[in-house]
């Protein structure tokens, strides 16, 4: 995403994310506190929504490592969400996205893996995506689900929890899939909006 960096408070923000990308990766400095990195993800986040930039899919092409997520809660008085204070990932767990484009005509469809990994076990779940370039919008599906461990391949088998087959993917609507709002898209980092209101902040896997 093309960052204009003539807002004092874009500047910060992405400075603020490149700070954490680095300490994340313990090439110097230490990462900030959840506070201060919620802030700089609204920022950046309010900015994006301003300039109304997009990017193309090829620029989420590869691996991405996960660094810090929020969750959310509901309040009653308000009647809506709010964002939770949000936590890094441990560094004994790693949790990684990769997008990658398939291999027909449409630039904007491709595949999705997220794959979690814990010592010996490893979690990979895939599936089709979408992207929807003006709204720099993601949508996605898991639909299947390998286990190894220590190596060996344990289970590897379709999901029951994927909501549609890969072939009927393309015509769901986009509310009925989760999907990542995207509102930061540089070469070392990329960040975004969960459909259920949650931030989540990944770093390049280099």
């Amino acid at each position: 995403m093309t960052v204009d960096l003539t807002s004092k408070a874009t500047f910060d923000s992405v400075t603020v994310l490149s700070q954490t990308a680095a300490a994340y990766r313990g090439h110097r400095g230490t990462v900030p506190s959840p506070e201060i990195l919620v802030d700089a993800l609204l920022k950046a986040e309010k900015s994006a929504k301003q300039q109304r930039s997009t990017d193309p899919f090829e620029s989420l092409l590869g691996k991405w490592q996960l660094c810090f997520a929020t969750g959310t809660k509901k309040v009653r008085e308000r009647g809506g969400i709010v964002l939770g204070k949000g936590l890094y990932v441990p560094k004994f767990i790693k949790i990684h996205v990769s997008f990658n484009a398939t291999l027909e005509q449409d630039s904007d469809r491709g595949v999705i893996c997220n794959q979690v990994e814990l010592g010996p076990m490893l979690l990979n779940l895939t599936g089709p995506v979408q992207y929807f370039s003006k709204k720099n919008l993601l949508a996605f599906d898991f639909n299947q689900m390998l286990i190894s461990l220590f190596g060996r391949v344990i289970y590897n088998r379709p999901m029951r929890s994927g909501k549609v087959q890969t072939e009927d993917f393309y015509d769901q609507p986009i509310a009925k899939l989760p999907f990542f709002a995207f509102f930061l898209v540089t070469e070392d980092f990329i960040a975004a909006r969960g459909r259920g209101g949650g931030l989540a902040f990944w770093i390049r896997e280099i």
